[in-house]
């Protein structure tokens, strides 16, 4: 719904109108993209129908890809589909400093990271979870305070974030995939606690008890209503669950997502004005994003192609990689079947199951399920 027709608040609509308005805002699905950024998006996907029309524009803050990396790219695809890069960012300063463990150390990494590849048509998804401990080639980049940074061989993937900001995590994925990214997204720890409170909690089952001093979180076997403190120790947990490795994050990240979708289809908030201006003005303050998508008209429109998609109609995988002999706390990229990923992207096909077999996992796909 475009800001021309959406009521202004208090005006009320007459009744085959509102009945018309609530069959939109129940049909709207939620876009999946992050554990982190996950949360912003189903809020402005879902109010994409209706009220994150608000003044919000003020909270939004954005980057200028475009002008920072310039015309050396991947080309656009002309077909619709779209690729969106996503990130967590774990900076500890400010109001993150107390949540998801570490020390204010005056840095930022990429905590999280996902390659949304949206599909021609818009109704189905591919979505890449890139290790952040995996070893890259990073391109020169240029950092946020203007100064150069060379280009630098095996080196983790999320020190480009640390580096050179946005611009130099995107350029580093442009370089990794072959792919243009057409849109970029960031939530912070506290911006992504804050949107779980506001959606009331996120319900999953967990089928291990996880205990994680470093993240905070400490769950029992069992279903869990979680909190924004709980979910975010759930996204950043390592070391309680599976081999100890980023890998078994990310799986729990996926699971987590997923319940988070199905969350948001059956709490009804996109039917209470009231919460529905809460969780967007929580979101909008949440994220950073590049400049076309800096304003809510653009995120409305961005979030409102995409409500077709749904958790049934995503297939999420993570990037091939094989552990590192040399440091266990390392992966490295398997070129090959990485290759089979990007090549299908590329090309607007299904991901190959054939691409993620005989891959390093993180033996944590099965703790977490939805009820």
């Amino acid at each position: 719904m475009s800001a021309e027709s959406t009521p202004e608040p208090g005006i009320p609509e007459s009744g085959s109108s509102r009945s018309r308005h609530r069959r939109t805002r129940k049909r709207s699905k939620a876009l999946l993209i992050t554990a982190w950024t996950a949360a912003g998006i189903v809020v402005l996907g879902g109010t994409g129908a209706g009220y994150v029309y608000f003044k919000l524009n003020g909270n939004i803050k954005s980057v200028d890809i475009n002008q920072a990396l310039g015309t050396d790219r991947p080309t656009k695809a002309d077909n619709g589909s779209e690729n969106i890069l996503v990130l967590g960012s774990d900076s500890r300063s400010g109001s993150n400093e107390k949540l998801g463990g570490g020390a204010d150390d005056g840095s930022a990494r990429s905590d999280t990271a996902m390659i949304v590849h949206i599909y021609e048509g818009h109704k189905t998804a591919g979505v890449v979870s890139v290790p952040r401990d995996t070893l890259v080639d990073r391109p020169e980049c240029t950092g946020t305070d203007g100064g150069s940074h060379p280009a630098a061989n095996g080196v983790m993937f999320n020190s480009a974030y640390s580096t050179g900001g946005a611009a130099c995590a995107v350029k580093t994925v442009e370089s990794l995939t072959g792919l243009r990214m057409d849109h970029y997204l960031e939530v912070d720890f506290s911006g992504f606690q804050k949107l779980i409170d506001e959606l009331g909690g996120v319900r999953v089952t967990t089928t291990k008890d996880i205990n994680d001093p470093q993240s905070h979180l400490d769950l029992t076997a069992g279903t869990h209503q979680l909190t924004g403190e709980q979910a975010l120790g759930l996204v950043r947990t390592r070391h309680g669950v599976g081999d100890g490795s980023d890998l078994g994050r990310i799986q729990l990240q996926q699971a987590f997502v997923k319940a988070l979708v199905e969350q948001v289809k059956q709490i009804g908030v996109l039917t209470d004005p009231t919460k529905l201006y809460g969780l967007a003005d929580t979101a909008t303050k949440a994220v950073t994003t590049d400049s076309d998508l800096g304003s809510v008209n653009s995120l409305v429109s961005f979030a409102n192609g995409l409500k077709g998609i749904s958790a049934s109609h995503m297939t999420m995988v993570t990037m091939p990689v094989q552990y590192d002999p040399a440091n266990p706390n390392r992966v490295l990229l398997d070129k090959t079947k990485s290759q089979l990923i990007w090549t299908a992207l590329k090309n607007d096909d299904p991901i190959p199951k054939s691409a993620t077999r005989q891959t390093a996992t993180g033996k944590a796909n099965d703790v977490i399920t939805t009820p």
